[in-house]
């Protein structure tokens, strides 16, 4: 291992440490360090060398003997010995050949970007040994004695920082077992929740409901009395046959069932006679004889007398009609009930939030607790239940969409618009942000909109580099469009996706091109008044660095050697050896920014006047590398969403539109020629597939849906599901983790050293989400309840 000068001059003394080899036994690593290597070999450097001419001297002239000595021992022996003879002169001849000897580890590994690799010298006037020629000039002499008495004094302070390091990492090493207690608790505790739900649920079987098959008529009625339970204190209420959730008001006819359910009340005295109390459901039938439909209710009971249901038919002529019905006692409360899905629902948001678990585990552990918790109040489902609960068309839309993006990334076309971006706005700044947010907006809205992050994100942070911006205010600016413009399609974000494809919003006249066009619509004016936000939020921000892009990289790779020096536990000596010759290393770059913030004038300018040297670079890197395969790829996308308008205007056309997607997977699949099947399949997203099955188990009772039901509330559902999706896409911007194109957007600029906090995302994402939800708002009620368009 060596450390490095950045300004590269020849030394007449070399500072190295011996780092082990990889084959070395098992006491390999930074606790192994045990010798320091002092070259006293003293040359001229050559004038007007080549590149490798700092190497040169060492290579080609006789080198003097390399001795070591232990870390801990006295300098002032070793070099008196040193004059007449070397201590182990057989046991590193090997080393001793060349005193530039490296060993490239990734912890010190040369990182020097001006001549090649150089040794970092030390220069030390009584090194010099008896038998080596003073042919120094007095000039060479005197630089070489300031550069002493210049690393004298770094020492001084390296070794004040050395003491100030060592008090911190006794700090660090109780954070680091406090982390410890707290990630066993974390898992003990975790281990243990699941080992309680799985018990409760072993413990309680599947509550197999009997469907008794009757028929009631105008003049017919069906009657039947049911024991109380002593634990039961609520009815559920099954009905199943062609009925429909909407009211008199959509079919036009009054043509319904009602049931009574009749219990006498307990009580308060004995002088006082039972009250009779009666519940009223009123289920509407559907005149076209449609498909089987499951309608529930649940009542509360009073006390312990019997219970009698009565079902009877009010028809417009006199008729038969068939039902089915079943019934079972739950042992829990609705308060209870609520209580308890409320605590599983704000657990599942507390592991996701705070990134206990991963959040395709945490929906797991809520639909665990969910399952559980049923069965303990006596509603345990069925596997066959369960399964029935997940919503595999949403599953299949989106396993589909992710085949056909996984295979449009490998074309290169996101690199090639963010390049085209920066080509049309001739190096102004605002116009490429513009355009780089129009665009994700743009894709986001046809493809998965954490795609969009994923593969834009990279090209964005190389266009900054070169345009010597802050990546950071850009990308932010950029996911929030992406979020954004994801809500205008029925495909550009997942819950719009799980929106269009439910069957009831379909029959109620929820399709795709309803949905898009609804969307499209409102989203149009969010675009419009987010951009001049967008400006207005930025208006004192200065997006381009403070210093040069030099000046940058430098502060970057200080702030890398320091946190370097900080991470080795001072266990040893040749471990605090290393971190010292860390921390020289960071005060000689510290000089090296020092001696350039002095000489570099720092002009910011506007406009990039080197725009088209730059445009020419980036084309030659991020191009469209497969311009065949892009062509298969435009077609069949092209073709899978004329597929999804087409169904939703042809009746003729018997696909969903999962079976739209897989299909247009296959297609490209086929055209694109995939061999390795199993590149495609690591790049779709299974966590996410799975996060959503769990989330359908854990939240399998739709809320809008039931609002639109109840007849005394009597709301159209489509508004309300319209509102749900500009609510759920675009209150995503409103925090770091309120989506996760955010988070996908901010792993991968941490990745490049480009993070962004918590609250920087916020100061600005927030009053965006605030501006766009005011306009989706406004927007809705124009066009719902102004001008009626349902």
């Amino acid at each position: 291992m060596r450390l490095e000068n950045r300004e590269g001059r020849p030394t007449s003394g070399v500072l190295e440490m011996e780092l082990p080899q990889a084959s070395a036994p098992s006491r390999a690593g930074l606790g192994s360090l045990g010798l320091v290597g002092l070259d006293s070999s003293n040359h001229r450097p050559q004038q007007g060398g080549s590149k490798a001419g700092s190497r040169g001297p060492y290579l080609s002239g006789a080198a003097g003997q390399s001795c070591w000595v232990p870390m801990d021992q006295d300098f002032g022996p070793f070099l008196t010995e040193r004059r007449s003879h070397c201590p182990f002169p057989k046991h590193f001849s090997s080393r001793s050949k060349d005193p530039c000897f490296t060993e490239n580890t990734p912890l010190l590994g040369s990182f020097s970007q001006e001549e090649g690799s150089r040794c970092m010298p030390v220069y030390r006037p009584e090194f010099i040994t008896a038998d080596e020629p003073w042919e120094n000039s007095s000039a060479e002499w005197e630089g070489g004695a300031l550069l002493s008495t210049e690393l004298a004094v770094s020492s001084g302070s390296a070794s004040t920082e050395k003491g100030e390091l060592l008090d911190s990492a006794h700090i660090r090493c109780h954070l680091s077992k406090l982390r410890c207690c707290v990630q066993w608790l974390k898992v003990s505790g975790l281990f243990v929740f699941v080992v309680l739900c799985s018990i409760l649920f072993s413990l309680y079987p599947d509550q197999g409901k009997f469907w008794q098959l009757l028929a009631v008529s105008p003049l017919e009625s069906y009657s039947v009395n049911l024991s109380s339970h002593a634990d039961s204190m609520l009815l559920q209420v099954d009905l199943a046959g062609a009925l429909v959730a909407s009211g008199p008001s959509h079919l036009g006819k009054e043509e319904h069932v009602a049931v009574e359910v009749t219990q006498a009340n307990a009580p308060g005295s004995r002088r006082r006679r039972p009250q009779q109390v009666t519940h009223n459901w009123t289920i509407f039938l559907n005149p076209s004889g449609g498909e089987h439909t499951v309608m529930s209710r649940t009542f509360e009971v009073l006390s312990r007398e019997p219970v009698s249901i009565n079902i009877r038919a009010s028809l417009q002529q006199t008729q038969i009609v068939p039902l089915l019905m079943a019934h079972q006692y739950l042992r829990a409360s609705i308060e209870a009930q609520v209580t308890i899905a409320a605590v599983i629902l704000a657990g599942v948001y507390v592991l996701i939030i705070f990134e206990i678990v991963h959040r395709t585990l945490a929906a797991m552990l809520g639909s665990l607790a969910a399952l559980a918790a049923l069965a303990v109040i006596g509603d345990r489902p069925t596997l066959t239940q369960v399964v029935e609960w997940i919503d595999f068309e949403t599953l299949a839309l989106l396993f589909g969409m992710m085949i056909l993006v996984a295979i449009f990334s490998e074309t290169g076309f996101f690199d090639y618009c963010a390049v085209k971006a920066y080509q049309l706005s001739r190096g102004r700044v605002w116009a490429m942000i513009i355009m780089l947010c129009l665009i994700a907006a743009v894709l986001s809205a046809f493809l998965d909109n954490v795609t969009t992050a994923l593969l834009f994100t990279p090209v964005t942070i190389r266009l900054c580099e070169v345009l010597n911006l802050d990546p950071r205010q850009v990308l932010i600016a950029e996911v929030i469009f992406t979020n954004i413009g994801g809500a205008a399609t029925a495909i550009g974000d997942p819950p719009n996706v799980i929106i269009v494809s439910n069957q009831e919003l379909r029959k109620m006249g929820l399709d795709f091109a309803g949905f898009t066009a609804h969307m499209f619509a409102g989203i149009c004016f969010v675009l419009l008044f987010s951009f001049p936000l967008l400006r207005l939020l930025y208006w004192n921000r200065k997006l381009y660095n403070k210093e040069p892009s030099e000046i940058v990289e430098l502060k970057h790779e200080i702030h890398v050697w320091r946190l370097t020096a900080q991470r080795i536990s001072p266990a040893s000596r040749e471990e605090t050896a290393v971190r010292g010759l860390l921390l020289e290393k960071v005060l000689s770059l510290e000089r090296l920014l020092a001696r350039r913030l002095h000489s570099f004038h720092r002009q910011i300018s506007q406009e990039d006047k080197n725009w088209e040297t730059n445009i020419q670079e980036l084309q030659k890197k991020h191009r469209i590398s497969d311009r065949t395969l892009l062509t298969k790829c435009v077609t069949v996308l092209g073709l899978v969403i004329f597929m999804f308008f087409l169904n939703s205007f042809v009746p003729g056309v018997h696909l969903d539109l999962g079976w739209i997607a897989i299909l247009g997977a296959i297609w490209l699949l086929i055209l694109a020629d995939i061999h390795d099947f199993e590149i495609i399949l690591h790049r779709v997203e299974w966590a996410t597939l799975l996060f959503f099955a769990a989330l359908f188990i854990l939240m399998e009772i739709p809320v809008l849906l039931n609002l639109s039901r109840d007849p005394e509330i009597s709301l159209p559902a489509p508004p309300l599901m319209y509102a749900l999706a500009l609510g759920a896409c675009l209150g995503g911007n409103g925090t770091l983790i309120g989506a996760s194109a955010n988070v996908v957007c901010a792993g991968i600029a941490e990745q490049h050293g480009y993070g962004f906090s918590f609250m920087e995302f916020f100061r600005l994402g927030f009053p965006m989400m605030i501006v766009s939800c005011m306009v989706g708002m406004c927007y809705l009620l124009v066009a719902h309840v102004v001008m009626g368009w349902n």
